[in-house]
């Protein structure tokens, strides 16, 4: 599975939100499996967007005919966009479908990884970080996907801001520690999401 990426900086917030509904359009798609987003909780005007295709081939195909005309809607309505596409490596608890009615927060964090520490890093995710995230209240399913460059992206869903807001302090020191983070990790942002159901496609 393919995910896409988008993160931008909302100028016209209720034009963007009125174009983000055009974005149904996306259904009966070959190859679409669902798309949602929201709005970041430490930067009120920056958007993120999730999309998730069968595999880069139906996605290629989509980009070639039909995503001018539906992001059209859009034009003007935000700056500074950033598209990035991963490919699902593996799930992170069980059985990932990207569905959104039951989430309302969701965590995204992006890693850019030293070239010598791919498959180190990758395995402390399934080994370390999985299961902390799997064992925290709250956490419904998760993805850990990979690009070109050894960059990497995990998105997990949740389902409320308090229960995300278990998943920390002391027990955060502990697991980096333990994964050895500082070794494997170039640079790495993240950002919490509260999503918009009318996104929800």
């Amino acid at each position: 599975m393919l995910v896409k990426w988008i993160r931008c900086t909302v100028v016209d917030r209720r034009g963007f939100e009125r174009g983000q509904r055009k974005w149904a359009g996306l259904l009966g798609e070959p190859g679409f499996r669902g798309q949602s987003g929201g709005w970041s909780r430490g930067k009120p005007d920056v958007a993120h967007v999730f999309a998730f295709w069968e595999n880069r081939v139906f996605y290629d195909s989509f980009m070639a005919r039909e995503h001018d005309r539906l992001a059209a809607s859009q034009s003007g309505m935000y700056k500074d966009m950033q598209v990035k596409l991963f490919e699902c490596r593996f799930d992170v608890k069980t059985g990932f479908e990207p569905l959104f009615t039951d989430a309302d927060v969701l965590r995204v964090a992006h890693s850019r990884v030293f070239e010598d520490r791919v498959e180190h890093f990758a395995l402390t995710q399934k080994q370390v970080w999985n299961p902390a995230m799997a064992g925290s209240p709250g956490m419904l399913r998760g993805v850990f996907g990979e690009a070109p460059g050894c960059e990497f992206l995990v998105l997990s869903m949740w389902q409320s801001s308090a229960e995300r807001g278990k998943y920390r302090p002391e027990s955060l020191a502990r697991l980096s520690a333990l994964a050895q983070t500082e070794t494997d990790v170039k640079a790495l942002t993240g950002d919490v999401v509260q999503l918009e159901a009318s996104w929800t496609v």
